[in-house]
């Protein structure tokens, strides 16, 4: 009996920091993700297997950072981020080459990609920062935020990697949003992002160019840089409102869409679900949204309030930006659809976001203003 009972307790204990809503909505969304990705590899190599595996890894690492207070997450702020932008310098200057990008580190025995690290680091530095200044906040420590944001978003465009460096943005504007910048200055910003166009233009990639380029008409060049959007825009339509059925779309499985298994999953999914299955994927996205930002509403301190706020809109932006350049109405940027796409390292980072909304929730009773 006292066996028992101490497995019971033990087991009350790992689950004790678990929001059960916020991870039924993450699940279903995954369920979604392992049953297409198995349809998008199923002529091939079946990935599926593998993505249970690494929703296994990602799942233990939830667990993991959803024990861990708030107060300690606010100590690996500053070390998190410094790391950061020492790993990102360490890329342009010593990175691997792959298929014209420096995106990689290599460590002797293994390689990593250290702007996913950026994706978590740089909410918890600016949101660590706000909270320090919380008490004589003004307006010069907007600007600060802003410098902390512009330099590993200016490094990770360098490599280049526009969707990495997109994300890591918005992650980074949220916290300075939600801390309270006027809007007048946002407006300003805007303004002032509208007449430095085309300067932005001049410094651009040649294929980043394209990019735009295509977008406007994807016609232009339909073997080349416009095929993406072309075939993802066709398997779309070609699912109507239910869809050809599971293991049944065309598009898919005679190999017309390109990256299907990751950036392009959503053509996979839309083309055998139809317009009813994407509302429903759609709808599950909304649920975890507002989950989030009602832990972020809760929460007791600024830190919190901003970091859970940052991560919440994160996945937000995750969704909407492959959802658009999957449609044709954004550029292709590769960025994965959050929860669904295959990958690993993707994957784990986002389920460390989901494992600080839960710290952030289940610790709000113990947190001191």
């Amino acid at each position: 009996m006292d066996i028992v009972g101490s497995l019971r307790r033990w087991l009350q204990q790992s689950i004790a920091y678990i929001d059960p809503p916020l991870l039924f909505i993450t699940l279903a969304i995954m369920a979604v993700g392992v049953v297409t990705v198995f349809s998008a590899s199923y002529d091939g190599n079946n990935r599926a297997a593998s993505q249970v595996l690494n929703m296994g890894i990602a799942l233990f690492s939830m667990w993991l950072v959803s024990r861990l207070p708030p107060q300690k997450m606010m100590r690996f702020a500053v070390p998190l981020y410094i790391l950061g932008v020492i790993l990102l310098v360490g890329v342009f200057l010593f990175g691997v080459k792959v298929n014209g990008a420096r995106r990689w580190l290599s460590l002797g025995f293994t390689r990593i990609q250290p702007s996913e690290i950026m994706k978590i680091a740089m909410p918890l530095m600016l949101a660590w920062y706000f909270h320090k200044y919380e008490a004589t906040l003004k307006f010069r420590h907007y600007i600060v935020a802003a410098l902390i944001l512009l330099i590993p978003f200016a490094l990770i465009a360098k490599q280049p990697d526009l969707g990495t460096a997109l994300l890591v943005g918005a992650a980074g504007f949220y916290v300075i949003f939600f801390a309270g910048l006027p809007w007048k200055v946002i407006i300003g910003l805007g303004a002032a992002g509208a007449a430095a166009a085309p300067f932005v233009w001049t410094v651009l990639h040649d294929y980043q160019r394209k990019r735009i380029l295509t977008l406007l008409d994807p016609s232009s060049d339909p073997l080349g840089a416009g095929y993406h959007i072309i075939q993802s825009t066709i398997a779309i339509g070609s699912g109507g409102l239910l869809g050809k059925g599971y293991l049944n779309g065309t598009q898919t499985h005679l190999e017309f869409i390109p990256e299907k298994h990751t950036d392009f999953i959503f053509a996979v999914f839309s083309e055998e679900w139809g317009l009813i299955g994407n509302c429903f994927l759609i709808f599950l996205y909304t649920l975890l949204i507002g989950r989030g930002l009602m832990i972020a509403a809760a929460a007791p301190t600024l830190f919190t309030r901003l970091l859970a706020g940052a991560i919440t809109l994160g996945f937000f932006t995750y969704a909407f930006i492959n959802m658009g350049m999957v449609s044709g109405i954004l550029p292709v940027v590769g960025v994965p659809l959050p929860f669904v796409s295959y990958g690993g390292t993707a994957l784990v980072t986002l389920f460390i976001g989901i494992g600080m909304l839960m710290s952030i929730h289940t610790h709000r009773m113990l947190v001191k203003k």
